[in-house]
C-alpha cells in the first residue's frame, strides 16, 4: 500500500494541506497505473476499501447518478473482487491473451477534503494493446480516497470518458 502524507491538520495552513494531499493523491494514483499496467490486479484490489465503487458512465450522460443512467460499469466490492477473478483467471476469454497497456495520468488535483479523507481529479489516457489494434481511451478520474490507519483507500473510482463511442466492438474488458 501507499503510505500517505501529513494528515488534515488544523494548525498546518490550508495550502500548506493542500499541497500536501496533492502530492499524497500524485503519488496514490501513478502507483494505481504502475500496478493496473503489471496486472498486479490483485495487488490493485487491495487498495480499494471495503465499500468501494468503481463506476464508469455512459459516454452521453457523463454526470448521471447511478440511478438515472445505465452505467458501462457499476461496480461494488463484491463484483470488484469477481472482476479481478475472472481476469486473471481463465474465464476472461476477451482477455485471453491479456491486453498490454499504458496508462498517464496528470493534472492532479484535489477538490475537497475532510478528517476522513479527500477526493482529486485528474486526467489520464490508456492505450491499449490486444490483437494487433490499438485503442486509446482518454478522460478524468475522479477518486474519493479514504484514511485506514496511515494507508488512503478508493471509496469511489469514477472514470469519465472523453470518448464519443467505444470503437468498434463496444466493450471495455479491463480495467480503465
Amino acid at each position: 500500500m501507499v503510505e500517505t502524507a501529513e494528515r488534515v491538520r488544523n494548525d498546518v495552513p490550508p495550502a500548506q494541506q493542500l499541497e500536501a494531499l496533492t502530492r499524497e493523491a500524485e503519488s496514490f494514483l501513478y502507483h494505481e497505473a504502475a500496478l493496473l499496467d503489471e496486472w498486479r490486479l490483485d495487488e490493485w484490489l487491495a487498495l480499494m476499501a471495503p465499500d468501494a465503487h468503481y463506476r464508469v458512465p455512459p459516454l452521453d450522460l457523463p454526470n448521471a447518478a447511478p440511478g438515472e443512467a445505465l452505467y458501462l460499469i457499476d461496480d461494488d466490492r463484491q463484483r470488484l473482487d469477481s472482476r479481478v477473478r475472472q481476469l486473471t483467471g481463465k474465464t476472461a476469454w476477451a482477455e485471453t491473451p491479456r491486453s498490454r497497456t499504458r496508462r498517464l495520468v496528470t493534472n492532479v488535483r484535489v477538490t475537497a477534503a475532510d478528517a476522513e479523507g479527500f477526493t482529486a481529479s485528474s486526467n489520464f489516457a490508456v492505450w491499449r494493446f490486444q490483437f494487433d489494434n490499438t485503442d486509446v481511451y482518454v478522460g478524468r478520474y475522479e477518486h474519493t480516497f479514504v484514511r485506514s490507519g496511515e494507508h488512503l483507500l478508493v471509496k469511489e473510482r469514477k472514470v469519465v470518458l472523453d470518448l464519443e463511442a467505444l470503437r468498434p466492438h463496444g466493450r471495455i474488458s479491463f480495467i480503465l
